[in-house]
């Protein structure tokens, strides 16, 4: 009998996660992307970070930040197939922002996010919003970052060995690729700054979470 994982629905944050997400992010980004020529980052080194409110909102956006800097290539290449950028009406020292804002939608499914109690608003994280919106509803941009950012899941190395893993995946017929951009159905490929964590293409999602490796949590969904 197949078991799944159960999945946590993802809501978003409130505004000030994404404003400091993106200033870390600006502080981290690569500047060797193949896209260094066409995105342009600004310069946003003097604008503060908003007071962090607990020490959960301080690794959230923390999380966010590194999530982004891990596919800046592919969301850089999906805000340029879809003409998304360059925007005239952002400046350069919010394409940080930008970036950080649609790793966290494609994320969440392309979601409504929920607007928490009493929250601070921020005027840049509703502009970069609702411009996402705007380009996420036509088809051909939906179809691309639907289907362009892998899943990825970690080696629950309590329970499993990486090789154990990669020797089970391989018995299912899956074939490791070196990076994400090699992707071509069963493939995956080892993350490149951290080596227990597995990247599949993201097609593959619900017949993963089918497989009883991912349900005995030998592997944990990120």
């Amino acid at each position: 009998k197949k078991r799944r994982v159960t999945q946590i629905e993802k809501n978003g944050y409130p505004d000030f996660i994404y404003i400091n997400a993106a200033k870390i992010f600006q502080g981290i980004h690569t500047e060797e992307s193949k896209h260094r020529n066409l995105v342009r980052y600004g310069d946003n080194s003097e604008s503060p970070m908003m007071a962090f409110k607990d020490e959960h909102s301080r690794r959230v956006s923390y999380e966010l930040a590194f999530n982004a800097l891990k596919y800046q290539d592919l969301l850089e290449e999906m805000l340029l197939n879809s003409k998304a950028y360059p925007c005239y009406s952002i400046p350069d020292e919010l394409t940080s922002l930008l970036v950080v804002m649609l790793y966290d939608l494609q994320d969440r499914k392309f979601r409504k996010r929920k607007i928490f109690a009493e929250e601070e608003l921020v005027a840049e994280v509703q502009e970069i919003e609702h411009y996402l919106y705007r380009y996420i509803c036509k088809e051909l941009f939906f179809v691309y970052t639907a289907s362009a950012l892998p899943v990825c899941f970690w080696v629950n190395t309590l329970k499993i060995s990486l090789e154990d893993v990669i020797r089970d995946l391989e018995t299912k017929g899956f074939t490791k690729v070196e990076s994400v951009s090699d992707f071509d159905h069963y493939t995956y490929a080892v993350d490149q700054h951290c080596h227990d964590v597995l990247a599949f293409p993201s097609s593959l999602r619900e017949e993963l979470l089918n497989l009883d490796l991912f349900a005995d949590c030998k592997l944990l969904l990120q």
